[in-house]
C-alpha cells in the first residue's frame, strides 16, 4: 500500500498497489504491520457498511467523543463518494480545517481518519456503498457531529447534497459544538 499524507497531520490517503495477471488483480487493503510502521492505530473493533441509494446522499459530518474516540479506515466499495475529514482536535494548528478525497470502486483508496477528526461524505453516484473500519466500539451517548455546510468550515461539497438525514441537519455549527472531541 501507498500511504499518502494529506494536509492534516496524522490523517492519510492509502492506494492500493494492485499486483495483476491473467485472472484479473490482488492488492493489500490492510496489513498492521504497515499501519504500525506508519505510526498509525492499527486496531480494528467493528466493520460498517453504509449503503447509499441515491447520489447526493450526504452522511455527516461524525465523530465519537473521549473516552472512545474512533479511528476510522473508509473505503468505497461501490460506486462514488467524496470523503470529507475535519480536524477536531483541541490545541491542534489544523483544528477546524478540512481535507477531502474522491474516493471510488475503481480507484480502490482508503482513507485513514485519526481520532479527534469528524468524518462525512456525499455520494457522487447511485447505490454507492462505503465500507468503514472502526477501531473503538459504537457508544451512542458518545455519537457527536458537526453541520456539513458549517460557513466557518467551508467544505466545497462537488455536488449540493440532496438528501440528508433530520439529524445531521439539526447538528451544530464547529464553534457551538461541544470541545469533545
Amino acid at each position: 500500500m501507498i500511504f499518502e499524507p494529506t494536509p492534516l497531520a496524522g490523517a492519510f490517503l492509502l492506494q492500493p498497489v494492485p499486483h495483476h495477471d491473467e485472472r484479473g488483480f490482488f492488492a493489500r487493503s490492510y496489513c498492521r504491520r504497515e499501519f504500525e510502521e506508519h505510526g498509525l492505530n492499527p486496531d480494528i473493533a467493528q466493520c460498517s457498511i453504509s449503503h447509499n441509494r441515491l447520489r447526493g446522499t450526504l452522511r455527516g459530518l461524525h465523530y465519537q467523543a473521549a473516552p472512545c474516540p474512533e479511528v476510522k479506515l473508509v473505503r468505497c466499495t461501490r460506486g462514488a463518494l467524496f470523503d470529507v475529514i475535519v480536524d477536531l482536535r483541541p490545541g491542534s494548528p489544523d483544528r477546524g480545517r478540512w481535507f477531502g478525497a474522491e474516493l471510488t470502486a475503481a480507484n480502490g483508496f482508503a482513507l485513514y481518519i485519526p481520532a479527534g477528526f469528524a468524518h462525512g461524505f456525499v455520494t457522487l453516484a447511485d447505490d454507492t456503498e462505503a465500507y468503514y473500519q472502526i477501531s473503538a466500539f459504537f457508544e451512542p451517548e458518545l455519537a457527536r457531529g458537526v453541520r456539513w455546510d458549517d460557513p466557518d468550515l467551508a467544505i466545497a461539497w462537488p455536488i449540493e447534497p440532496s438528501v440528508i438525514s433530520a439529524r445531521d441537519r439539526a447538528l451544530p455549527c464547529l464553534a457551538e459544538a461541544p470541545a469533545d472531541a
